[in-house]
């Protein structure tokens, strides 16, 4: 029998119209969500915030205006955790500027957006709402522009309504 590694790796992994969501849990706490190409295979929950988790993630990608209940534990530095506080803020169909979001706070774009690459919960903290002035900026500390990661952000923003923004003249959805 050969051992599927992403088992050791994710407590469930979710499948997604871009790929899949690995969840990690541990200690009855969720600890970390990350997006995974396609090669990964659906794998049913290890644990009770396992489960949760994958139903949560289940029911935002078949309903954009699903509300996430789960806990989030306080990791990160002081400044990371302000930064996705206002990203957690941001509606859903909605878009800011890295540089809107180092205003609100007093803070520079630059520093906003490794904020945005350190996330260790995207979608509960939802950075794919957050781009560049003048483009879709990167995503999950990742700017090829027709990578993989791009594409699940183009997805997300796709999937929440967002349109008739100045960079979707760059194809974003394409």
């Amino acid at each position: 029998m050969t051992l599927d590694p992403s088992s050791a790796l994710f407590s469930a992994i979710v499948p997604a119209p871009f790929g899949a969501i690995g969840i990690r849990t541990a200690t009855g706490s969720l600890r970390e969500l990350v997006y995974l190409p396609p090669h990964f295979s659906e794998q049913a929950a290890l644990d009770a915030q396992a489960e949760q988790a994958a139903l949560q993630v289940a029911r935002y990608l078949a309903d954009p205006d699903f509300v996430f209940t789960l806990a989030v534990p306080e990791v990160g530095s002081a400044f990371q955790r302000t930064v996705w506080r206002a990203i957690a803020a941001i509606p859903r169909g909605t878009v800011r500027t890295y540089g809107q979001v180092a205003s609100a706070i007093g803070s520079a774009p630059r520093a906003v957006g490794q904020a945005c690459g350190a996330n260790w919960f995207p979608l509960l903290v939802p950075c794919h709402r957050v781009t560049a002035a003048g483009g879709l900026g990167g995503f999950a500390s990742h700017d090829d522009e027709h990578g993989f990661h791009l594409s699940v952000k183009r997805w997300l923003l796709k999937h929440e309504g967002v349109s008739n923004t100045p960079w979707q003249q760059q194809s974003i959805f394409a």
